[in-house]
């Protein structure tokens, strides 16, 4: 019941953790991070993203344009980009060590310590997975908020709001998160029943011992 319990947990960890990182690879290259509506033309829409910048007509269509420089870009959007890198890299290796230390895989005993350990491993890299990627997440929707809310641009002048991006970001990183917790607790309870098996060897080797002998356990 105990291996039955600790698999279903494993593979929800990691299902979790799989959606998280490919709703990550996919915020990282939406070009919707930020939106723009045009008070005068409202057939026109504009969107930002961390590598170009896109424009919605409806007698045109999109057209969107990439960044020509990285260094000319704002702060937040340049390391933004950085930060995405590392939590897609992250998690990739955070998949790759937890999807080879699954208890489906089946290895010898003596091995069993070292896929605990990496399954551990593997939690942690995720968990940090989502963590980096909901820094630049919600650092772009701040200053998205103060910009929005800043009384020194005339009321006039049009204002960016949050982008899809932004919300599948925050869902990308809590599904790492949460994966990343669980298959950390899978491992965690992997340990608990070779502990209690060894310390039942343990008691009962001592009883075996006097049986063998032909006398009662002086203990008794």
């Amino acid at each position: 019941m105990a291996l039955v319990f600790r698999t279903a947990m494993q593979s929800v960890g990691l299902s979790l953790s799989l959606l998280g990182w490919v709703l990550s690879i996919t915020t990282t290259y939406l070009p919707h991070w930020k939106n723009l509506n045009l008070d005068l033309n409202e057939m026109e829409n504009w969107t930002m993203g961390l590598w170009k910048t896109c424009v919605i007509q409806e007698e045109v269509g999109r057209q969107c344009k990439d960044f020509d420089s990285f260094l000319a870009l704002p702060t937040e959007l340049r390391v933004s980009r950085i930060l995405m890198f590392l939590s897609n890299g992250l998690g990739f290796l955070g998949l790759l060590v937890s999807g080879l230390s699954l208890d489906c895989l089946r290895t010898g005993q003596r091995l069993q310590d070292l896929k605990r350990q990496l399954l551990i491993l593997g939690g942690i890299l995720l968990w940090t997975s989502g963590i980096v990627a909901l820094i630049p997440v919600s650092w772009v929707a701040h200053i998205t908020v103060q910009e929005f809310w800043d009384e020194t641009i005339p009321e006039i002048v049009p204002r960016w709001e949050f982008g899809e991006a932004l919300f599948l970001g925050w869902f990308s990183g809590i599904s790492l998160l949460l994966g990343g917790s669980v298959l950390h607790c899978a491992a965690c309870s992997a340990s608990a029943p070779g502990a209690l098996g060894h310390y039942a060897v343990a008691e009962i080797g001592p009883q075996c011992s006097h049986l063998d002998n032909g006398t009662a356990d002086p203990q008794v």
